[in-house]
């Protein structure tokens, strides 16, 4: 089976994307650091990319240049065990940041994060559809998630 590995592309910022990455999921290191050689259009020496793994999944950050930068069509999402794990993923990569509706944010770096609770498409997928309409409402009204009042809504609570 092939291997597939997504490659984030940074103006400069690889490196320190990467160490961030790492530090904030556990289970994560930078596995190999390439630097331009005397021909590249950049500076010898300059990082050229870094291999990392967030909790096992691999990924390359490429310091490519500033010609392309992130957009909200491609995103990676974060599925969270609870609200504390949803708090503590939304402060770390919300800061420095911008915070998004619906669970979604950018990072420091324009890198955009849906950080979301395991179960969201089963409540969202309810087959009482007034639940499932209840729940989504309450989601389009948030930035970070906030469990228990989807739970609520969706239970016509509140």
């Amino acid at each position: 089976m092939p291997k597939i590995v997504p490659t984030l592309w940074f103006d400069t910022q690889g490196l320190e994307a990467a160490e961030f990455y790492c530090s904030v999921f556990p289970h994560s290191r930078i596995t190999a650091v390439t630097h331009y050689p005397e021909t590249g259009p950049r500076p010898a020496g300059t990082v050229l990319t870094v291999e990392f793994e967030l909790d096992g999944q691999a990924f390359t950050a490429l310091n490519g240049g500033p010609e392309f930068t992130f957009s909200e069509a491609v995103s990676l999402t974060v599925t969270c065990a609870g609200q504390e794990e949803i708090d503590r993923y939304w402060a770390a990569l919300s800061e420095g940041g911008q915070e998004g509706p619906c669970g979604w944010l950018k990072d420091r770096y324009g890198l955009s994060w849906q950080i979301a609770p395991e179960g969201m498409a089963a409540i969202l997928n309810d087959p009482d559809r007034g639940r499932a309409a209840r729940a989504m409402a309450a989601v389009m009204g948030m930035q970070k998630i906030d469990i228990a009042a989807i739970r609520a809504a969706a239970d016509g609570e509140g």
